[in-house]
């Protein structure tokens, strides 16, 4: 599926915006990606990576679900 205006399952945001979407450090998200406790970043080339934003919102709503379950 190509990406459209309509549809924004392929959009990739920055380690920066991630890192803000989160409230986390990069050094805390980078952790996180080590550990497989993060959603697998999209490599655009030698040293950038983004992440498909649904993915980070998704794994931001288990986040809150898992805080509201306790």
């Amino acid at each position: 599926m190509i990406p459209t205006a309509d549809n924004d399952n392929y959009a990739l945001i920055s380690l920066k915006d991630a890192c803000r979407l989160t409230s986390m450090s990069r050094t805390m998200l980078n952790r996180y990606r080590a550990e497989g406790r993060f959603p697998v970043a999209v490599e655009l080339g030698d040293r950038r990576v983004a992440f498909v934003r649904v993915e980070v919102v998704a794994w931001l709503q288990q986040k809150i679900a898992a805080r509201v379950g306790a």
